[in-house]
């Protein structure tokens, strides 16, 4: 849902409505109740109606949550803001919108995780074990000899072995 008296306005990034804030282009600004959702929604000095839009999509910037709205506003220099609570509906209000690109980059950021600590456990369990006297160590010459004698014996052997 999305009142079309806000269709007719100007779109403003997040970067446009930071250069105008410096600017002093900024009259007024409104968080307009849509739904459940809130829309960010400005006064310039030049009489035009602006509204904060989403970067990438261009769709209106919507907040569910007026704390959210505000600690941006206030970074933006943004200190008195109106409330139009008109076309609020609560019920309207969701616990955030579904973003299979953020679930997805998440779940991979989590396995990710999962993944270095399991690997930083290993590499401390062969550090102690290294370290530990007890520890039957083969000198580095004679751990290539074996290896190599193996590879020799797989490379050569007339059944089921592979020729160079």
């Amino acid at each position: 849902m999305f009142n079309n008296r806000l269709k007719d306005m100007q779109t403003l990034s997040l970067d446009q409505l930071r250069a105008a804030t410096r600017a002093g282009g900024i009259t007024s600004v409104t968080l307009k109740a849509e739904g459940g959702t809130f829309v960010v929604a400005v006064a310039t000095r030049k009489g035009d109606d602006g509204l904060l839009v989403a970067t990438r999509t261009k769709q209106p910037r919507r907040f569910t949550d007026l704390r959210k709205a505000m600690l941006l506003l206030r970074e933006l220099g943004i200190a008195s803001v109106q409330v139009d609570a008109t076309h609020w509906n609560p019920e309207g209000a969701t616990a955030g919108t579904a973003r299979p690109d953020r679930s997805e980059a998440l779940k991979r950021a989590h396995e990710a995780s999962a993944h270095d600590r399991w690997f930083r456990g290993e590499v401390e369990k062969a550090l102690r074990e290294a370290d530990d006297p007890a520890t039957n160590s083969i000198p580095h010459e004679e751990a290539m000899a074996e290896m190599k004698a193996l590879i020799d014996h797989v490379v050569t052997r007339p059944s089921g072995g592979r020729a160079r």
